[in-house]
C-alpha cells in the first residue's frame, strides 16, 4: 500500500461519510438520549455499596462512547457495499489499486466522525457534572481509545459488506450491538451484578470490556488490565475483520 493509492481514496471517504446526514445524526444524537435518559434515571446506583463512583453520568460516559462508535459499523459497510454493488472495485482491479488500499481507505471517514463524536460526548459529560479520574492525558486517552472502537466495529461493518455483496443488509448490525451492550456491564459493574446468567453473559460479552476500556479513565484512572483488555479486543477484531475481509474481496475481485 502507497500513499499515492491511500491519501485520495481516503479524502473520498471523509467526504463521502460527511455528506450522509441521515447517517451520522443518528449516531450523534441517540447515544446522546440515551445518556441523558439513563443517566438521570441512575442516581440511586451509586448508593450501593461498592459501587466505584458517586456519578452515574461518569460511569455511563464510557458505555456511550461504545454506542456512539457502534454507528461505524452500518457506516463503513454501508459505503463499502455502495462500492461492491456499482461496480466501482470492479474498475478498480483494471488499475494498480490494491484491495486492502480500498478497504483501509474506506475506514478513514468513521475514523474522522468517531473523534469528533468523542469529542462532543466528553463535552457533554463534563458539563453535565462528569470527571475524569485520569485527568487532561487521560481525556486525550479516551478519544483515541474511542477511536479504535470505532475502526473495530467499521471493520466489522466492511466484512458483513464483502459477505452479503451489498449496503442495504448491514442495517441489522446495530440492532444486535444494541442488545449485546445492554447485555454487557454497561449499566453496572460486573462484581455487582447479581443474577448468575446475566453475569456469566456480561463476563463473556466481548462489548463489556470495550465499554470498561474507556470507562476505567473516568472512574479510575490509568487501570492497565482494563485498557489492554479492551484495545486488546478492539485490535484483534480490525486486525481479524480486514484480513477475512481483503482475502474474500480480494477472490471475488480476482
Amino acid at each position: 500500500m502507497t500513499g499515492g493509492q491511500f491519501w485520495p481514496l481516503a479524502k473520498r471517504s471523509v467526504i463521502r461519510t460527511l455528506r450522509q446526514p441521515p447517517l451520522i445524526l443518528p449516531s450523534f444524537l441517540f447515544p446522546l438520549f440515551m445518556l441523558a435518559v439513563v443517566g438521570s434515571g441512575g442516581s440511586d446506583v451509586t448508593e450501593v455499596e461498592g459501587f466505584p463512583t458517586d456519578s452515574y453520568i461518569t460511569f455511563i460516559l464510557g458505555a456511550t462512547m461504545v454506542q456512539g462508535a457502534s454507528g461505524a459499523a452500518t457506516m463503513a459497510g454501508t459505503n463499502l457495499g455502495k462500492d461492491i454493488g456499482t461496480g466501482f472495485l470492479n474498475r478498480l482491479a483494471l488499475t494498480p489499486m490494491q484491495t486492502s488500499t480500498l478497504i483501509l481507505a474506506n475506514l478513514a471517514g468513521v475514523a474522522v466522525l468517531g473523534a469528533a463524536q468523542a469529542a462532543i460526548y466528553l463535552g457533554v459529560g463534563l458539563l453535565a457534572g462528569a470527571s475524569i479520574e485520569a485527568g487532561v492525558a487521560g481525556a486525550l486517552a479516551i478519544v483515541g481509545v474511542a477511536v479504535l472502537l470505532v475502526l473495530a466495529f467499521a471493520a466489522l461493518g466492511s466484512l458483513a459488506a464483502v459477505v452479503a455483496r451489498s449496503g442495504e443488509q448491514i442495517q441489522g448490525l446495530v440492532s444486535v450491538v444494541l442488545a449485546l451492550l445492554f447485555m454487557s456491564s454497561m449499566l453496572i459493574p460486573r462484581n455487582l451484578i447479581e443474577s448468575d446468567w446475566f453475569k456469566t453473559i456480561a463476563t463473556y460479552n466481548p462489548l463489556s470490556y470495550f465499554v470498561e476500556a474507556p470507562r476505567s479513565l473516568f472512574v479510575d484512572g490509568w487501570d492497565a488490565e482494563a485498557l489492554a483488555l479492551g484495545c486488546g479486543l478492539a485490535l484483534l477484531c480490525v486486525f481479524g475483520c480486514l484480513a477475512i475481509a481483503v482475502s474474500r474481496l480480494r477472490r471475488s475481485v480476482v
